[in-house]
């Protein structure tokens, strides 16, 4: 059988995820036995030219990891879609916007102020902006227009399959190789590398009473290792969280920060785990669950850490 035509691509995210890729280890040889790849920027040196002579469909599984914050990731996501039959949205990032999507929170001039001005190891005295073209005597330096919004991959073009994580845990990374090699994936738009259940269902820790009267921040207690981290006050995202990820981040003591995603049915995973919080705070008075509600320190970047391209809130730009 004639091996598949891989290719994997890096656009507004930290890498993590083309690292995880890595972290299967010596299956790497095994993904190599199966597949060549044809783009992979952080491993190989493929060009952008080497993609836009392939014929349309000529790349077999694109997996496209990183959110869409300029015009450079768009250009990719659509000349990418077009030569690959299968797209996907690889990490959270892709999914559904991911850590650089909190940005939406703010205007883009907000942003370039920032970056460019404020920061106190800036100096900028002619407050010099980028720009996408630059002429210089060799002809015209070029840099990606900065969007207004960031999106995930399927605001922008068609996704056939999604794999949440931040990023993705190796284990669920080389299952879904196996189902690519295999030809054994579900349906088009299906989530794959993923549980249908919710955190709270392959966490080992002792669940009992949810009554909530203070939220602490991580670095402020040390947790019971075999306690529920919610009952002790720690903001954790399991509740509202697909599993799959092995709770890697509750056997280190450690709160779900909810990378795998909303569970399925949900639209919009940070406005579920506000309804869930409302339901254990443990308050006698509108005043003292102001008081409790008080503890919780950035709800936004909390609750909205990873889904805020796909939220129903659409920050400042929208």
């Amino acid at each position: 059988m004639a091996k598949l035509k891989l290719a994997l691509y890096w656009a507004a995210a930290c890498g993590g995820c083309d690292v995880a890729v890595l972290d299967v280890h010596e299956k790497i040889l095994d993904i190599a036995g199966v597949a060549d790849i044809v783009l992979w920027p952080v491993a190989t040196d493929h060009k952008y030219a080497d993609v836009e002579k392939m014929a349309p469909g000529s790349i077999d599984v694109c997996l496209f990891n990183g959110a869409v914050r300029n015009s450079e990731n768009e250009h990719m996501a659509r000349l990418l879609r077009e030569k690959s039959r299968v797209m996907v949205a690889f990490g959270s990032c892709a999914v559904s916007g991911g850590i650089p999507a909190l940005a939406n929170f703010k205007q883009r001039e907000d942003i370039l102020q920032r970056v460019y001005m404020d920061t106190p190891s800036t100096v900028n005295p002619g407050q010099v902006l980028p720009v996408t073209g630059c002429p210089v005597n060799e002809g015209v330096l070029h840099l990606p227009e900065f969007f207004d919004f960031v999106h995930s991959l399927n605001q922008v073009v068609e996704v056939d399959y999604y794999v949440p994580g931040c990023p993705p845990t190796a284990q669920r990374i080389w299952e879904v190789v196996q189902a690519i090699a295999a030809g054994n994936l579900p349906g088009a738009g299906a989530t794959v590398g993923a549980l249908e259940k919710s955190l709270c269902d392959e966490c080992p820790r002792e669940k009992s009473n949810k009554k909530i009267k203070r939220f602490y921040r991580s670095h402020e207690i040390i947790p019971d290792p075999h306690r529920c981290l919610l009952e002790q006050g720690l903001l954790c995202m399991g509740p509202v969280t697909r599993g799959g990820c092995g709770a890697q981040c509750i056997n280190a003591n450690m709160p779900c920060r909810g990378c795998y995603g909303p569970l399925p049915g949900v639209i919009d995973q940070g406005a579920k785990y506000i309804s869930s919080i409302g339901a254990v705070i443990d308050a006698r008075t509108p005043e003292e669950a102001e008081e409790i509600l008080a503890g919780i320190a950035d709800p936004a970047g909390t609750f909205y850490r990873f889904g805020m391209a796909t939220a129903l809130l659409k920050g400042a730009n929208r």
